[in-house]
């Protein structure tokens, strides 16, 4: 894979996402109730820890997903077409990106991503299996548009979301995010998107409290990470990982819960948190079949088609922008 340097763009935007984490999380912990965006857990420790989570037995949705590309590879290419760039929206490292990327004869990979060491390092790996696709890694939040590097304006894109990652933003969030999906993907443009199914709490829980801890240390990571850039003081130890399902919102909630009163700073500011007060660090909606196609419709695309794992517990759905999508029904 040819590497692309993209670094005026990657230092702009890496300004942008300091200012961005400062601001998100001083007016988080001033509200009532406390929460951080979940979009922050992810420095290069955090990373590292939720490839880690990816792997831990209680934490089904990426082998669901996995199963899911691995068997429907090849539709997904003959619907998708060859000589798209393929655009994954936070690709950490990349993990499932091999199984598309050789199923679809790829113009280009551009992998956008947060954490920016990690992004380059995967990038690299990635390159010793596709040499002979451009690659231009972005470090920045694809939360809102992206400008796509030179080199493939005038491609057809395809947008790639896996992990369900779509259910930790509030709905009206989620629309928004597909929105600047398809500014960013342009015209004539698909996307391939995991979105976890609503299930059994028995199976979601421990997916998301693991026997080892490891989800517990990605959480209270984000404590680090604030102590580390923004001159915290918080006390880490004072606070537990707390995961819990809300059925009326269907999803599972993370939370830091404060094990004793406790005083800190951040960037000069006091705060002060009593034993059993939260920070809400994470939503992970579940969504059924029809939720789905709502929030894609919402959102500017149109499904076109879906495919889920043998239990049925998770779902890849590839849509086009409304204006040149077929309907479901139509390509199914």
């Amino acid at each position: 894979m040819m590497l692309i340097s993209h670094e005026d763009t990657r230092m702009l935007i890496k300004g942008t996402v300091d200012k961005n984490f400062r601001a998100d999380v001083l007016e988080g912990m001033a509200s009532s109730p406390r929460e951080i965006p979940a979009r922050w857990f992810y420095d290069r420790r955090g990373s590292e820890l939720f490839e880690a989570i990816t792997a831990l037995p209680e934490y089904y949705p990426t082998r669901s997903e996995r199963s899911i590309l691995l068997k429907y590879a090849g539709e997904i290419a003959a619907m998708a077409g060859p000589g798209r760039a393929v655009v994954e929206f936070g690709s950490g490292s990349s993990a499932k990106t091999p199984l598309l990327l050789s199923a679809i004869s790829p113009s280009a990979y551009v992998p956008i991503d947060i954490s920016g060491d990690f992004l380059r390092e995967s990038a690299q790996n990635l390159g010793k299996m596709f040499p002979s696709v451009p690659v231009f890694p972005i470090e920045g939040d694809f939360t809102h548009p992206v400008a796509l590097p030179p080199g493939i304006q005038g491609t057809r894109s395809l947008g790639f979301f896996p992990g369900s990652t779509i259910g930790n933003l509030l709905v009206p969030a989620a629309v928004d995010l597909l929105r600047a999906m398809a500014e960013t993907l342009g015209e004539d443009s698909m996307l391939l998107i995991g979105i976890d199914r609503i299930k059994d709490p028995a199976i979601l829980i421990p997916a998301y409290d693991d026997q080892q801890g490891v989800t517990a240390e990605f959480n209270l990571n984000l404590l680090c990470r604030i102590n580390r850039e923004l001159d915290g003081t918080i006390p880490v130890e004072a606070f537990r990982h707390l995961a819990k399902w809300n059925d009326d919102h269907a999803r599972i909630e993370m939370h830091l819960e404060a094990l004793y009163d406790v005083d800190f700073t951040i960037e000069g500011y006091d705060f002060s948190m009593r034993r059993g007060e939260t920070i809400h660090t994470e939503n992970s909606h579940k969504y059924g079949p029809r939720d789905v196609d709502v929030l894609l419709r919402a959102g500017g695309w149109q499904p076109l088609a879906d495919w889920t794992d043998v239990d049925g517990q998770f779902g890849v759905i590839l849509a086009a922008t409304s204006r040149s999508g077929a309907s479901l029904d139509e390509s199914v």
